[in-house]
């Protein structure tokens, strides 16, 4: 099974929160080589939202090197490769992502919001 995978309304459409937060997961070692995510109609239904949603995040994934998909093994989390280098941009993704729907629930815009971002920066 996968982690709780949430999706909230706001500027981020719904596959990239999904893609985000699963490219997150696999990026922080939660997700390990060879583990399978839930099938995409599980997935839609889990989350209510429509396959074609959830199998765009897939096909995102895929692309980006971080899962295979198999017709009869599913999706699995990839083993890594030049494509795909473990780094910090999955959880930075995350977090950027609910801080920009905060952000707009506040009623702020960009200008307000990377302001606030450069205000709680840790400067040297």
């Amino acid at each position: 099974m996968i982690p709780t995978i949430t999706v909230r309304p706001g500027p981020v459409p719904p596959y990239e929160q999904i893609r985000t937060q699963v490219e997150a997961l696999i990026n922080g070692g939660m997700l390990p080589v060879g583990h399978r995510l839930p099938p995409i109609r599980q997935l839609a239904a889990d989350l209510g939202l429509a396959t074609g949603t959830v199998a765009r995040a897939y096909q995102e994934l895929e692309a980006a090197g971080l899962v295979t998909t198999r017709r009869a093994a599913g999706t699995v989390v990839a083993a890594r490769t030049a494509k795909a280098p473990a780094d910090r941009r999955g959880p930075l993704a995350l977090a950027a992502g609910g801080y920009a729907t905060t952000a707009v629930g506040l009623g702020a815009d960009l200008d307000e919001a990377l302001d606030a971002v450069r205000t709680a920066w840790p400067h040297p």
